[in-house]
């Protein structure tokens, strides 16, 4: 079970979180819906233990993220979104590298291995180096990492992002597999049909705050909308959600600060 409890975390001047308490039980799949920059990231990492929260606790099984990391991160697989892969490592290098950082050795790794192989359908291409991998191909070596210590907890950041029809299917009923196996499932997305599909609730976050929480159909119900987008849309309102998209857009990057400020681009310095 994950459990946060005005969980908060600020970078410098942004609060990136602002007191966010919700609870995702074992045997449910839960989903954090926000456009970009609402927090769900930020929120995935703390409960990982990747980032420490600014005030709040983040507690997995009972254990706080915080001053327990070591024995959360065994009880956590944990997805990101921009992970990538060695492409000189096949997918089984890939899996055996992971499953000694979490203690696995002999013949306890290599029947691991066969599973998360077998689990992910990575058999046919388990020896292949992953240099030229699909993107579906790759997503599932990077699931199959943070499945190898098989644990209760799984957290996943945008899992089909990127995928084909058939890989985010695949995708998808692995995350209905996990729910079966009595799992805590907590799953970052901006799909709303996935959500529905998949999630037994989802928590609605933006600017770092917790907009609203429970069931699809209960959300879809209390603001009379169609489906799960039109609802959410109403909670966060619209005029919010263009004002965010402008933002983003105008975000200035590196080179728009240089170029603005009529500096030359630093350029490496090479060795005489």
């Amino acid at each position: 079970m994950i459990e946060t409890q005005g969980l908060t975390k600020r970078f410098r001047k942004i609060l990136a979180l602002d007191g966010v308490s919700l609870t995702c039980r074992d045997g449910e799949v839960f989903g954090l819906l926000g456009p970009n920059g609402a927090g769900k990231t930020t929120l995935l990492r703390l409960i990982a233990s990747v980032l420490e929260p600014t005030a709040g606790i983040a507690l997995v099984d009972g254990l706080n993220a915080r001053k327990e990391s070591g024995r959360v991160r065994a009880r956590v697989g944990l997805l990101v979104e921009s992970a990538g892969l060695y492409d000189r490592f096949s997918p089984r290098e890939h899996l055996c590298f992971y499953g000694r950082l979490h203690g696995l050795d002999g013949d306890r790794l290599r029947r691991r291995v066969d599973v998360v192989l077998e689990m992910l359908e990575m058999t046919d291409f388990a020896d292949r180096r992953a240099g030229g991998f699909s993107a579906g191909m790759s997503r599932r070596v990077v699931l199959g990492q943070a499945l190898i210590h098989d644990p209760p907890n799984v957290i996943l950041d945008e899992p089909t992002a990127g995928l084909d029809v058939m890989s985010t299917r695949n995708v998808r009923s692995l995350v209905a597999r996990f729910r079966e196996e009595g799992r805590c499932v907590l799953i970052s997305t901006h799909l709303m049909d996935e959500a529905q599909r998949l999630c037994d609730r989802v928590a609605i976050i933006h600017k770092g705050r917790l907009q609203a929480l429970g069931a699809p159909a209960e959300l879809v119900a209390q603001t009379g909308a169609a489906n799960l987008e039109e609802a959410f849309v109403h909670i966060v309102g619209e005029e919010r959600l263009r004002v965010d998209l402008w933002e983003q857009q105008r975000e200035p990057r590196w080179y728009q600060f240089w170029r603005r400020s009529g500096r030359k681009r630093p350029r490496r310095r090479r060795d005489a």
